[in-house]
């Protein structure tokens, strides 16, 4: 008998009921995480890997018995930083690195939290996946569907336990709002729609003065073309297509993964979209929209339509449209339903109802019960898939000028 196992085939072995392995006290001892403290990795120490994934997993580190043990980012500075919020919270040093293929060598990583930029998330996923750790991925998922189909493929081949960063799902709001739709008091539902607006594009004020020799250039390219450093487009990557796709990807993938959530419904059958840059125009050339709009059909017969205006902050909406009335949720946190706009024949709606909260754990908590349980998250690699095709189809369309469509057995998108 093996003197140690994994803590995932642990898991998996004694999850399927097997009566063949008998551990004894010492071996079961060396079983990372099965009774022991669950070893973390971040990847990735920018605002989100430091202020969300960190003090997200921190709030619960005691009760789940993990540690953050390593740290990873191309820019020293964010390294230093992450790993003093280790030495502040463990009182032990954190490993640092510069490249990701480092901290998955370690072998007494269980489970790593992505939250690099836009262009590695597949990457990244994937070579996760191929080592054997859980993995926290940040959203959106993917940029190109080939590499999407990779790292899901990856992950479902490891059996790794992955939660997507959609944590809007995981609020007991937005879970309330999905058990109200299930009850079909809206009617029939023809459109669901939001503008997520701003003053000015988010990208702007990532932009910092990042020295040359203190960031692993190649490591933030990966697969991009080698070229002088430059510390906008470093710091600034989210307004770059070359790296990230603006705010449909960055922005809307929170909204198409809550219209999956609340509805059930899966992937849009087309898609269409349009935008540009029209009111930031300068020195930085971002090349990310700073107005787009798209529109998705989903085969249940309705519309969604996502937009964002970085020229004006108004006109911010979050609303499902049934025939008998609307479910507003532009405020997150206290969604409410309304007869406004609704047929009158029914009646079922009347006056201006909260939706009633249904309890939930909050996003990293739920992950990292399932690290322990070997359950599914509740944003699930599926989930992740679903919004990154949606999100794939509108900037397909935004660069072609027309309309895409997607076939879900084929897990292809065509123009048509």
């Amino acid at each position: 008998m093996q003197k140690s196992l994994s803590r995932r085939k642990f898991l998996k072995t004694t999850a399927a009921g097997s009566a063949a392995l008998a551990l004894s006290a010492t071996s079961y001892s060396r079983v990372i995480g099965a009774n022991d403290r669950i070893s973390i990795g971040i990847i990735g120490c920018g605002s989100r890997g430091v202020g969300a994934h960190m003090a997200g997993v921190h709030n619960h580190d005691k009760s789940q018995n993990i540690e953050i043990t390593a740290v990873c980012d191309p820019w020293r500075l964010r390294q230093e930083t992450a790993a003093a919020k280790v030495k502040e919270w463990y009182g032990r040093d954190a490993r640092k690195f510069s490249s990701y293929r480092d901290l998955l060598a370690l072998k007494d990583v269980d489970a790593v939290m992505i939250a690099s930029c836009d262009h590695q998330h597949t990457t990244h996923l994937k070579a996760a996946a191929e080592a054997g750790k859980d993995a926290y991925c940040e959203k959106p998922l993917a940029k190109r569907l080939d590499r999407l189909k990779d790292a899901c493929d990856a992950v479902k081949k490891a059996g790794t336990v992955v939660q997507i960063g959609t944590q809007l799902r995981s609020l007991p709001s937005f879970t309330g709002c999905r058990e109200l739709y299930k009850t079909g008091i809206l009617g029939t539902v023809g459109r669901i729609e939001q503008c997520r607006n701003g003053e000015r594009p988010y990208w702007y004020s990532y932009v910092k003065d990042v020295k040359k020799e203190d960031v692993d250039w190649k490591e933030f390219l990966m697969d991009r073309p080698m070229r002088p450093f430059n510390p906008v487009v470093y710091s600034g990557w989210y307004g770059y297509r070359e790296f990230s796709d603006g705010s449909i990807p960055g922005l809307g993938s929170h909204f198409i993964d809550l219209v999956h959530y609340i509805t059930g419904a899966k992937f849009p059958t087309s898609c269409v979209c349009l935008g540009g840059t029209f009111t930031w125009k300068d020195e930085r050339k971002f090349t990310c929209p700073d107005h787009v709009q798209a529109l998705w059909i989903y085969p249940e017969d309705f519309m969604v339509s996502y937009s964002t205006n970085f020229g004006n902050g108004s006109g911010n909406s979050f609303k499902i449209f049934g025939d008998q009335g609307v479910l507003d949720m532009v405020n997150w946190n206290a969604p409410v339903l309304t007869a406004e706009g609704g047929g009158k024949r029914m009646g079922q709606i009347r006056g201006k109802n909260p939706v009633q909260e249904v309890p939930r754990p909050d996003h990293f908590l739920d992950w990292l019960q399932c690290l322990r349980t070997r359950k599914t998250p509740n944003a699930s690699i599926d989930a992740g898939y679903q919004h990154a095709v949606a999100c794939i189809m509108a900037m397909q369309s935004y660069d072609t000028g027309r309309r895409t469509v997607y076939d879900p057995e084929k897990r292809l998108i065509r123009e048509g």
